[in-house]
């Protein structure tokens, strides 16, 4: 099962300017926002989705018109050239794990099942959430637990780990949460949340793929082309709102001497699109959800 997507309406509405253009959804999944997308579409627009997850291909459409690419999305603008496409009108991109992926318990991506150590987007890479507990040194451990979980309490948590695995290896999900009952009851959800969040992140390198695939959206969208993304943890949303401001990562850019800068983006709306009480309501997923369109310069 793939739960509705988040935004839907609102992010096709936003992305699909020109029904006979040529559209990206590089986070397919269950196809939610695929399929509403070929809804706008005349019979001349085409649509291209990328999924790296293996059962995200049962979920293919039967249309002329949508082509699934099988592949991370990081090899966005080369998976593209292989159908002769350099440029686009739009992109898409649902980020974080989808609804199934923490559905499947042997997946290993939920804190409410009792799972093999996996967190693997794509399983038949080899780095896998097993991997990194039992073998990252400390101070990598801790490191990633800062970063990506923003947990204040990173060296000690990573000196736990290390303890603990020269006794015996950390397999499973409960054996990683064993070792940190102590957490008082009221705080364990939410800390449990951003140690998975951390572990996950490393394991598909997710910060790192999206910099990229920014960094190819804008090169393969034409002048005025959308790049519509929900993200839904802040590491996410303050990568894609300094590139859609700036084109920029870090530091700052080279000004005029006027103190003006060229843009990369001109911004939709200023602020970030968040769903509204009634779809939170019904999507718990939607809780966290922050939306950002630019439109290419």
């Amino acid at each position: 099962m793939y739960h509705n997507p988040v935004l839907l309406k609102k992010s096709v509405d936003d992305l699909v300017t020109n029904p006979d253009g040529i559209y990206v959804d590089v986070t397919f999944g269950g196809g939610g926002h695929s399929r509403e997308i070929l809804k706008r579409l005349s019979d001349k627009g085409k649509l291209f989705s990328f999924d790296q997850d293996l059962d995200a291909l049962k979920n293919t459409i039967d249309d002329e018109r949508f082509t699934l690419v099988n592949q991370n999305f990081r090899f966005l603008e080369n998976s593209l050239m292989i159908y002769g496409i350099q440029q686009v009108d739009g992109i898409l991109a649902d980020l974080g794990v989808s609804s199934h992926q923490f559905d499947v318990a042997e997946r290993g991506f939920s804190t409410r099942s009792n799972a093999p150590l996996d967190m693997r987007m794509n399983v038949m890479q080899h780095l896998d959430a097993k991997k990194i507990i039992n073998e990252y040194e400390e101070e990598q451990l801790a490191n990633l637990f800062y970063y990506y979980g923003e947990l204040r309490e990173s060296r000690k948590l990573a000196r736990e780990i290390v303890h603990h695995r020269k006794l015996k290896p950390i397999e499973t999900t409960e054996d990683l949460k064993s070792l940190f009952s102590y957490i008082p009851q009221f705080k364990q959800n939410k800390f449990f949340a951003q140690v998975f969040q951390a572990i996950r992140i490393e394991v598909n390198q997710e910060l790192d793929v999206l910099k990229e695939m920014l960094v190819q959206s804008y090169k393969i969208l034409k002048t005025n082309g959308r790049l519509v993304v929900i993200s839904y943890h802040s590491l996410e949303d303050r990568l894609v709102k300094r590139f859609l401001k700036n084109g920029m990562f870090e530091g700052e850019p080279t000004r005029d001497i006027y103190g003006n800068y060229e843009k990369a983006f001109d911004l939709l709306q200023s602020k970030a699109i968040i769903p509204d009480e009634a779809e939170i309501a019904e999507n718990s997923r939607a809780r966290s959800a922050k939306m950002r369109v630019g439109i290419k310069n």
